[in-house]
């Protein structure tokens, strides 16, 4: 039993720190992506923390497969670095033995991929359609930024050159308004200041300009319309619709199991194999584990890695074979999912013939 938590605590620790950094550069990527976007105005900067909430799932069922495989390959290496496999074979420990006490983690770590690709990140997925869409659908003056020229939506480009210090009103407001083709008048609205208001009783929203003039232009034309104004209202439409999210990224689980459409089922077979993968690269990673104390525990790290990104790319190759219908639904990705566990058990097989001296 002490055998038992020291080689899980060894595995889990080093799986940690591996995923730990592989999340910090993957969503730092995504992060820095989400920050541009909002500095172009897209969205408010507020829904960042969201977002990556959202995505995060997603992120982990990639990680956590990868970085148990290479915490298995570290751990286990280092192990025989130190010589401590060494002793474990005195006291009678088999390779077949140890890949029993490879198999908790690895259920536990299955169990979490499959929490995130069963049902998580489609829902996470779903939750960040929602939002960016929401944010694009509503006419908000709050994704404006001072000093820049930015387009809101509605065929209208503001610009503003600060906010007040509580953040609720806008200082020196210049709009451009091009209704559509139908109309052949520009209007430019400048005032001194604006703010952002809410009817409760319709629950539309209205920018609202003070001290400012209104000019009405015909491209082409010498002449112009202009209006002054105290108190000007400029009303935000709210006519347009969410679009339907109906993608099979989106789609859970249990629908896609309904669901006999070939990308349907190349998306359920994706989800449901990623749990099996764990199994398949515990028993991959405890042979390729096995190293000469003059090589160094990183002396088959390489080629271990080359072996999960084949791994990957068959089963991403399999996947659009069968959302093509190239590749029928009854054969599916399990074929790959095979020939993995094939090579696992016969290098498992070669390593209890060699024993683990």
């Amino acid at each position: 039993m002490i055998l038992f938590r020291y080689l899980t605590r060894e595995v889990l620790l080093t799986m940690s720190a591996v995923a730990g950094i592989l999340l910090l550069v993957i969503m730092g990527s995504r992060f820095i992506r989400y920050f541009s976007d909002a500095a172009e105005g897209d969205f408010p900067v507020t829904i960042l923390g969201s977002l990556m909430l959202f995505h995060l799932p997603g992120f982990m069922e990639l990680v956590l497969p990868l970085a148990f495989f290479l915490g298995i390959l570290l751990a286990y290496g280092q192990l025989y670095m130190n010589s401590e496999i060494t002793v474990m074979v005195a006291c009678g420990m088999s390779p077949l033995r140890l890949l029993r006490v490879t198999l908790l983690p690895a259920s536990i770590v299955a169990v979490l991929v499959g929490l995130c690709s069963l049902w998580l990140t489609p829902a996470g997925a779903l939750q960040t359609a929602a939002t960016l869409e929401e944010q694009r659908s509503r006419l908000d003056v709050s994704v404006l930024a001072p000093g820049r020229f930015q387009d809101f939506g509605g065929g209208r480009t503001a610009y503003i050159s600060d906010f007040s210090s509580d953040g609720t009103e806008m200082q020196e407001v210049l709009v451009h308004e091009q209704p559509g083709p139908e109309s052949p008048h520009s209007f430019v609205t400048r005032a001194g200041s604006g703010y952002q208001e809410t009817r409760v009783e319709t629950g539309s929203r209205f920018l609202v300009l003070e001290d400012g003039e209104r000019y009405g232009v015909v491209p082409g034309r010498n002449d112009a319309q202009r209006l002054t104004f105290e108190r000007y209202t400029m009303r935000l439409g709210l006519s347009r619709s969410l679009r339907e999210l109906d993608s099979l990224e989106y789609a859970t689980t249990p629908e896609l199991w309904d669901d006999p459409n070939p990308r349907a089922q190349a998306q359920f077979q994706w989800r449901s194999g990623l749990p099996l993968m764990v199994f398949i690269l515990a028993l991959l990673a405890q042979p390729l584990s096995r190293v000469n104390p003059r090589q160094g525990r990183f002396g088959k790290l390489l080629p271990a890695v080359f072996l999960y990104v084949a791994y990957l790319s068959l089963l991403l190759a399999a996947v659009d074979a069968i959302g093509s219908g190239t590749l029928p639904t009854v054969i599916g990705v399990w074929p790959v999912h095979l020939l993995f566990f094939g090579l696992g058990l016969l290098l498992l097989w070669r390593s209890q013939r060699k024993g683990m001296r």
